[in-house]
């Protein structure tokens, strides 16, 4: 991946996280348990991702639609 391109991935999962919280407070404010913590999920996902740790679960793929197994989702 070129610097340029890291650097635009990590500033749009920046952006992303900044409106996930937001929506997770919204939730949160409005007691939508399960849709808060599907919105927290995303939230995490987006860290992870930008943390690098989510290419290792996926046993360095970058592939956002393959499963940890290895198969790929439909």
């Amino acid at each position: 991946m070129t610097q340029n391109r890291t650097y635009r991935r990590t500033e749009t999962l920046d952006f992303m996280q900044s409106m996930l919280a937001q929506l997770r407070t919204m939730a949160e404010a409005e007691q939508l348990e399960m849709l808060a913590y599907l919105i927290e999920m995303a939230y995490v996902e987006a860290s992870d991702i930008n943390r690098g740790e989510r290419s290792r679960r996926n046993n360095g793929g970058d592939d956002p639609y393959s499963s940890p197994h290895g198969t790929r989702r439909q």
